[in-house]
């Protein structure tokens, strides 16, 4: 395997913005950059049969990685893969279904849960650290690549409630009602997320992301525990071993406990959701590290002037300290690549 993690003397613009160093405009990339709004992505998706098999497909999943960095140069890549590889590498049953999402046996209790072990970890995600390794040399010289994997609470939500909820109760109901219990599971993520993020790291990945998504649906008296505390178990082994690659959170929805998470968890940045305010992330979370964000996708969807708009006012708000553009979540579906293109246009050279 290839491996690039010794990025320290790199020159690429994302990396360096990372590293609070100047850059001449603000790097971008985009959350689900790779994804249904691409034809080309439609193409391939149908080709690899079920979404899984796309994520464990090398040549597929380097390809689909590959096809928005063709199409808008952006400044990075990010890994083609899903954050429901660690429970289906831990041995729970996950499966996508059209229409649905992913679905799940679900792991409400310890007796599940003991089915579930790291033995065969490494093995089941091996197509994924090839899909990296590809990369290496695939990219663009000047293109960083991301590594990511779901933050554990997010995971859990998941794992307990079979598929995705609106206000994952689930996994709340077993929180809360114990504790204890439900820090075994979310201590078998810490350890198989550390893990599989340590060989993504070690296959080539220049920087890493973690996606909280869920984050913002705990409350204030269980933020520290389900949503910090994990992350920053994952984020000091991460550090023993790689403390130059830089580690970015998204504890999506966390309010102003994002300041707590920059602060407590060890993480180099942080994407903000579209709610964040640029001259509050400006003041509150800019000295403590990077922020990425924030743009509506919505806004992509619509295009027009209104994007461009809100493009320069994220921009302006965020300019005097280290910034890295891009969405408040992923894009959608329905997102016109055009739009795309003028957005990254404009990222680019600053013209409308």
């Amino acid at each position: 395997m290839n491996g690039m993690n010794g990025n320290q003397n790199s020159s690429k613009r994302f990396l360096k913005a990372l590293r609070h160093e100047p850059v001449d405009r603000a790097p971008f990339w985009y959350m689900r950059q790779a994804g249904r709004y691409l034809p080309e992505y439609k193409a391939t998706r149908a080709d690899a049969g079920s979404f899984l098999d796309l994520c464990y497909n090398p040549k597929l999943a380097t390809e689909v990685t590959l096809q928005p960095i063709r199409r808008f140069g952006m400044d990075a890549a990010i890994l083609f893969s899903d954050i429901l590889v660690i429970p289906h590498a831990l041995g729970q049953d996950v499966r996508f279904v059209e229409g649905e999402g992913p679905l799940l046996d679900p792991i409400q209790n310890l007796k599940k849960l003991s089915l579930l072990h790291m033995d065969h970890l490494h093995e089941r995600l091996a197509p994924v650290y090839e899909t990296i390794d590809r990369l290496t040399t695939a990219l663009p010289t000047e293109t960083a690549l991301i590594g990511f994997a779901g933050a554990p609470w997010t995971v859990a939500t998941y794992m307990v409630a079979g598929r995705g909820t609106p206000d994952q109760a689930a996994a709340k109901t077993w929180a809360y009602r114990d504790p204890e219990g439900f820090s075994k599971l979310m201590d078998l993520l810490v350890q198989s997320t550390a893990a599989y993020l340590l060989k993504q790291i070690e296959t080539g990945a220049e920087v890493i992301q973690l996606f909280d998504t869920w984050a913002g649906s705990l409350s204030a008296g269980q933020f520290d525990r389900w949503c910090i505390q994990p992350t920053a178990a994952i984020v000091k082994i991460l550090k023993a071993r790689y403390p130059d690659v830089p580690i970015l959170g998204f504890p999506r929805g966390a309010g102003i406990n994002y300041v707590r998470f920059i602060k407590e968890t060890g993480v180099n940045g942080v994407s903000l959701d579209a709610t964040v305010p640029a001259d509050w992330a400006a003041e509150a979370l800019q000295p403590y590290g990077v922020v990425q964000g924030n743009i509506d996708q919505r806004l992509v969807v619509a295009g027009g002037q209104g994007m461009i708009d809100d493009a320069r006012r994220i921009l302006d708000g965020l300019k005097n300290g280290p910034h890295v553009f891009n969405l408040g979540h992923g894009f959608v579906p329905e997102t016109p690549p055009e739009h795309v293109a003028a957005l990254s246009d404009f990222l680019r050279d600053g013209k409308a």
